[in-house]
């Protein structure tokens, strides 16, 4: 592959759902199949009236849906604070304990999620693999990794981390959990765990397939909360999502299904990627990695089918695909599969 198409790939490589540069690069695809975010292909049906929009967010509403969220999450609800998306909250996170008068030294977990270190702005930064999260709390004060993690699916060990945990907490430090794909697994979250000097974030938009509402919750002990509602200030969350939130979470039969769909759609691409002899190199229930040896061949032929996947530009072979929502869409995948095996 020549420079030029080289350098057109990693374009794609900052964050998934870059219809916008599909578009522009590829303008004879007519209709995008986007497989490049982790997010469920399958919306809550959030109906909302225009009174959501029309005044400010009620903050005994506000209330409400950290309490529902935090029954969701299986937590204190005032361990819980609501912010407009998880991305956001890892900023002022690192706004937070990066002022901390005694100087701050963060580690994190990489691969990864980008940012994991972006949000310590110029500040110095170790990264590290999975394995090393105990031997980092030794040396570090803030480590932050994903579990599970995007886009390598690890599931960094429970028994690990709470020791990492109470190392950081012994010199005031503290470990952050970025949870953006637990709620399909609810059952192996750290949200509910009381280890001192733990903070856990978890997204609202993956699960219930609703990013464009920019939600999420930060999971703290209860000082790091009230420096964050002071950044935030008095409605950090627009009033429809507080009000499409309040209903989500409280919508128990709807996570029943979808965590439903999400299962049977994840075995069902795994199932067609290996079929293509493509090697799977980790999976969540919202997307699955490959590793293939002429990625950005693959990545390109797919994309000229009007099908958009994921590219790494630090992990050569790494490829994320996420789910089809319809048979239209698995049929598309299908056949684009089918011309690059033949």
């Amino acid at each position: 592959m020549n420079q030029a198409a080289r350098a057109l790939v990693d374009h794609f490589s900052d964050h998934g759902g870059r219809i916008d540069l599909a578009r522009a690069t590829f303008p004879g695809v007519d209709r995008w199949t986007d497989l490049s975010t982790g997010i469920a292909p399958w919306a809550y049906p959030a109906v909302q009236g225009a009174e959501a929009a029309e005044r400010l967010p009620d903050p005994a509403d506000l209330a409400a849906l950290e309490a529902a969220a935090a029954a969701f999450f299986g937590v204190d609800a005032a361990r819980v604070v609501a912010v407009p998306g998880s991305d956001l909250a890892l900023r002022l996170l690192g706004q937070i304990l990066g002022a901390r008068s005694s100087p701050q030294r963060p580690a994190v977990v990489r691969p990864g999620y980008s940012g994991h270190e972006s949000m310590w702005g110029a500040q110095g930064v170790t990264t590290c693999i999975a394995d090393a999260v105990a031997a980092m709390a030794q040396t570090h004060d803030i480590l932050v990794l994903a579990r599970p993690n995007n886009p390598d699916a690890v599931v960094a060990d429970r028994t690990e981390l709470r020791v990492a945990a109470s190392l950081l907490a012994a010199r005031g430090g503290h470990l952050i959990v970025d949870e953006a794909f637990a709620d399909a697994g609810a059952q192996d979250s750290l949200a509910g765990c009381d280890w001192p000097g733990l903070i856990v974030l978890r997204s609202f938009g993956k699960f219930f397939g609703l990013a464009g509402l920019r939600l999420g919750f930060v999971i703290a002990p209860c000082a790091i909360g009230e420096e964050l509602r002071a950044l935030i200030g008095d409605w950090p969350v627009s009033g429809p999502a507080v009000a499409a939130g309040l209903s989500a979470y409280r919508d128990s039969a709807w996570h029943r299904a979808q965590r439903a769909r999400l299962s049977d759609a994840s075995q069902r691409l795994a199932d067609l990627l290996t079929h293509h002899r493509l090697e799977i190199v980790g999976r969540t229930l919202f997307f699955v990695l490959i590793h293939a040896v002429r990625r950005n061949d693959l990545f390109l032929h797919l994309a000229e089918a009007g099908v958009l996947t994921r590219p790494f530009a630090d992990t050569a072979g790494w490829l994320r695909i996420g789910l089809p929502s319809d048979d239209r869409d698995w049929n598309r995948l299908g056949a684009a599969l089918a011309a690059w095996r033949t």
